[in-house]
């Protein structure tokens, strides 16, 4: 026992003497690094004063320290900026679902500004624009070279008020302008239908909203349909979905999955991770799901489809998703601005990152671009049947229950191919419901 103390007298002594030794060269290089970085902000105040006695024309110093304030956000990453006063009451007001604009979402990509997505029934997608197209010019005025914020001021403007954007899109070989008619836009962050026997819940965005949206519409369209019993299963539309709350996708996944893991942040700090876990009750009852995702599925639309895909409770069908695997916070600012800054990335279930990757579906469908068939083509697709034939004979060996029955089920399927025509994706995704509903019964 006596030499176990001694020993420990030895080893706190010997520490002792090698943390005296090396204090004095870690005091230094911290003092050093904090002489840098005053001599900096004295560089900053020099620059900012010399801008302020002689720019050609007379600045404002608000402005000045706005604009070099939001530099130094924009240069860490694409998604954090500044918010001034005005930025952030919109962004506010954003999150519970009423704006004015034009309706889509937008990122930067190599100085140029990119489309993330259009959102449902807002004026740039009823203009026909598409996620993945980059905006060059706002009223024949450059976009390169601008802040992500500049170039969204510039895209600003009064309700009414006419906008010509020029846009370079994948597949066209020359740019082309479209032209919008501001508007306010109210989101509906949840729009439900069924098509044939399957509930489709369109989720357009992730604010306070949505989810409350998306419980009530499942009710309501599984109450019209008779029962669960009717229905084949639910389709999760989150194409051109651009995001929102972390909050909301947490608990739209949580709506669904009944115990593990949604999502987990993780930042700097290790202390700073966050898990968010599901509750038990799952609102689709155990139906089966899919989920359509496209390259304008973006943060929170993803948070959501890896959720559901790692726990193997969807089918994720479409095209590779934008790649946001950041999360932002908002921090307050005297004078009633904000910050947005990036402060964790988040991970799937599996512990996948999706920044930059995005989520891969299980079933890779494309959405064929829209083109008008010719006579030609349509006279191929009609095709004769026995029915069709001279003197051929009836079947009357069904009863009426038996012909009603296959004359709705004919019917559901001429519905599906009509649907086809529309929106692939969306019948292709109906299908695989089917399938898995007749295996299930």
């Amino acid at each position: 026992m006596r030499k176990f103390i001694l020993a420990a007298g030895v080893g706190i002594l010997a520490g002792g003497v090698t943390t005296t030794q090396l204090a004095g060269p870690l005091l230094a290089q911290q003092a050093q690094e904090q002489s840098s970085v005053y001599e900096q902000l004295d560089l900053f105040g020099d620059i900012f004063q010399r801008i302020r006695a002689q720019y050609v024309e007379e600045v404002d110093a608000e402005d000045l320290i706005e604009a070099a304030i939001d530099g130094m956000l924009t240069s860490l990453d694409p998604h954090s900026s500044y918010l001034s006063p005005d930025d952030a009451a919109d962004m506010r007001i954003q999150t519970r679902g009423e704006f004015g604009g034009l309706g889509i979402e937008v990122t930067q990509e190599e100085g140029f500004v990119k489309v993330v997505a259009p959102m449902d029934g807002t004026p740039a997608d009823q203009a026909g624009v598409e996620a993945g197209d980059f905006i060059t010019h706002v009223d024949g005025e450059g976009l390169l070279g601008l802040t992500l914020d500049e170039a969204v001021e510039l895209m600003r403007g009064p309700v009414g008020s006419e906008i010509i954007i020029t846009v370079v899109r994948e597949g066209e070989d020359d740019p082309f302008d479209i032209t919008i008619i501001r508007d306010t836009i109210r989101l509906t962050a949840v729009r439900t239908r069924t098509e044939g026997d399957a509930v489709v819940l369109r989720v357009s965005t992730f604010n306070d909203q949505t989810y409350p949206n998306l419980r009530d519409g499942l009710a309501e369209q599984i109450e019209e349909a008779g029962g669960k019993e009717n229905v084949s299963g639910v389709v999760i539309d989150l194409r051109n979905n651009p995001g929102g709350l972390l909050t909301s996708a947490v608990r739209v996944s949580d709506a669904f999955l009944t115990a593990g893991e949604i999502v987990s942040t993780r930042g700097r700090e290790p202390q700073d991770a966050e898990r968010f876990n599901a509750t038990p009750d799952d609102l689709a009852d155990g139906l089966p799901i899919v989920v359509l995702i496209n390259g304008g599925s973006a943060s929170a639309s993803e948070i959501v489809a890896g959720a559901l895909q790692d726990h193997q409770r969807a089918i994720v069908v479409g095209t590779k998703s934008f790649g946001k695997g950041s999360v932002q916070s908002i921090m307050p600012l005297r004078g009633s601005g904000a910050m947005r800054l990036t402060t964790a990335r988040y991970y799937t279930p599996s512990g996948r990152s999706i920044q930059a990757l995005g989520i891969s579906p299980d079933i890779i469908v494309e959405q064929p671009r829209r083109s008008a068939a010719t006579e030609e083509e349509e006279a191929a697709r009609s095709t004769r049947s026995e029915a069709d034939l001279r003197g051929s004979l009836d079947n009357d060996s069904l009863t009426e229950d038996q012909r009603r029955q296959i004359e709705e089920e004919r019917a559901l399927a001429e519905a599906t191919a009509e649907l086809r025509e529309e929106d692939y994706q969306l019948a292709y995704a109906i299908d695989i419901l089917k399938g898995l509903n007749a295996l299930q019964q």
